[in-house]
């Protein structure tokens, strides 16, 4: 199984100053193995238990429009090991090491490069399958990174693939069925969940024996 680590770091802090806090309580309900916290300065990084919550987390991150985020696969471990292994019976991320590690730490600097329109990027050992990956996962953070905060009031109450939401969404928030159905297709949320496993996919192939070059 392959480890996935997401390193995540703040775009605009000379702007509006440090925002990791609030990233860390927009991670909490992603699944970790090592949970995201502050690695220094205004960087997280977390390791998460499958390629789902990998995807989870960076369009969670991505939302906010101030943040690269780096995905890398590959195997961690004690950062004591040389080329990691099994993860380490701890729950602080400076006592974990790895090539999972060096390939985030790239992944993220390669998301920070100017010009970069969504500031995701992944890494590993098959590099090939890591652009790939990569290009999917930029195709959907466009997509969340364009929406509007009336849209994102009408998503944050609705549950992929379940029917016959919009009508108490709705309600709850006091506008039209159809003002709920409008927002759903402008903000192409179906859409959305429907490429994720795609991306997911893709990200659970980049992992190889082969180490960091």
């Amino acid at each position: 199984m392959p480890n996935y680590v997401l390193t995540i770091n703040q775009r605009d802090s000379r702007e509006v100053g440090d925002m990791v806090g609030d990233l860390l309580r927009s991670l909490r309900p992603v699944s970790t193995v090592v949970p995201f916290q502050r690695s220094f300065g205004d960087e997280a990084i977390g390791i998460v238990p499958d390629a789902r919550s990998a995807v989870d987390a960076a369009m969670r991150a991505l939302r906010q429009r101030r943040w690269n985020v780096g995905i890398g696969v590959g195997p961690v471990g004690p950062a004591s090991a040389e080329h990691g292994g099994s993860l380490p019976d701890t729950q602080v991320i400076h006592d974990v090491g790895g090539p999972g590690l060096v390939y985030a730490r790239r992944a993220v600097e390669e998301a920070a490069r100017t010009g970069t329109r969504v500031p995701v990027a992944v890494d590993g050992p098959d590099a090939d399958v890591a652009e790939e990956a990569e290009a999917v996962l930029r195709l959907i953070g466009q997509l969340v990174l364009t929406r509007t905060d009336a849209e994102w009031a009408v998503l944050d109450l609705l549950v992929p693939g379940v029917r016959g939401q919009q009508k108490p969404v709705a309600a709850e928030l006091g506008i039209t069925v159809q003002a709920v159905s409008k927002a759903v297709q402008r903000s192409f949320w179906n859409e959305e969940h429907a490429c994720r496993p795609a991306a997911e996919r893709l990200l659970s192939l980049v992992d190889a024996v082969e180490l960091p070059r």
